[in-house]
């Protein structure tokens, strides 16, 4: 099977491409830099590197025309909370108008199966339900990032409703080692004793995802998925307190936490903004993370399990062999 992948250099496409290689398939990676060491480093293991740009039309058209690949993969994407307004339009066009170039390209050299990584964060807050696909947004966003993953579901759906072979693949809340988020960032704060006492948002609750369980499963719809179907990729639900709980449970701490009350938070997330992009790093803590991690995102994965056969462990399980993975990177001074 010859399958392109966008994103397939990132947090989850590594492993995408990883365990497609394992499979024997004839993997092709879409990159922008084909020298860089992510890239090279799966060219060793067998990849074949296609220069390429979701944002730039032409040079998607080339590299489909080249490969004339039987799948393609669309993993591309940028996920950030906290970027400044200045960079909103630059998001929107690798999240909405790159998607909206690979689909034409796909659709140009009659790609027979596409494979999109959406998010359930394009549904957004459950409102406390457990909710399975068919799900419809009653929400407000509460990110740009949130908003551009809406506008780009929205393309995809027009695209499976005329009978284009679109599958949505959608990970919920994707944890693992080198995990970018801001519960990767706060994390790796906690693992080194850095990180304050002082958080928000007991009751917000998400669905963790093991990354590896992510990769495989949007593998399994490239072999098992119906063409137009949709397909939540979801651990168990897990709440902010419990995964406080879980972190010192892994790591074999006692550790007091300060909750801070909804509107201190908003302020505090505020003020770190601008401190956190003055010292190089993303805004990991401001106030659209405030607003997104004290909602509630309770999506279940029944149907991806009985469709592709693989078993998503538990939202605890995936934190546990998370902190074991961080834990050794941060022993051995690599990742």
């Amino acid at each position: 099977m010859r399958v392109m992948i966008a994103g397939g250099t990132g947090f989850i496409g590594r492993y995408i491409s990883r365990f497609a290689l394992e499979r024997g398939w004839d993997v092709n990676l879409l990159v922008r830099n084909p020298a860089s060491p992510a890239a090279r480093a799966l060219e060793e293991r067998g990849a074949h590197l296609v220069a390429g740009d979701i944002t730039k039309k032409e040079s998607l058209q080339a590299a489909f025309k080249t490969v004339q690949p039987d799948v393609y993969m669309h993993n591309a994407g940028w996920y950030e909370l906290g970027i400044p307004r200045g960079k909103h339009e630059a998001m929107r066009r690798v999240n909405v108008d790159g998607l909206a170039n690979a689909l034409a390209a796909a659709e140009e050299v009659n790609v027979e199966r596409v494979i999109m990584t959406s998010s359930t964060t394009a549904l957004g807050d459950t409102a406390g339900q457990l909710v399975e696909e068919g799900f419809q947004r009653t929400a407000q966003p509460s990110s740009w990032y949130e908003r551009t993953l809406i506008e780009a579901r929205e393309l995809a759906d027009g695209y499976r409703e005329r009978g284009f072979p679109l599958i949505l693949g959608c990970p919920a809340q994707v944890i693992g080692p080198g995990d970018h988020s801001t519960y990767g960032h706060l994390f790796r704060l906690y693992l080194r004793r850095l990180l304050p006492p002082t958080v928000w948002g007991p009751g917000g609750a998400f669905s963790f995802v093991h990354v590896e369980d992510t990769a495989h499963a949007l593998l399994g719809l490239v072999e098992h998925g119906s063409p137009g179907g949709e397909y939540f990729i979801a651990g168990s639900v897990m709440t902010n307190r419990e995964m406080l709980s879980t972190w010192a449970e892994g790591l074999h701490r006692r550790t007091r936490f300060l909750w801070l009350p909804y509107p201190i938070a908003l302020a505090a997330g505020l003020a770190a903004t601008p401190l956190l992009r003055l010292s190089g790093q993303p805004a990991f803590i401001s106030a659209e993370v405030v607003r997104s991690s004290c909602a509630s995102f309770r999506y279940r994965a029944d149907k991806i399990q009985q469709t592709t056969g693989v078993k998503l462990r538990s939202a605890r399980q995936a934190w546990l062999d998370t902190i074991e993975a961080e834990r050794g990177i941060l022993s051995t001074g690599t990742r």
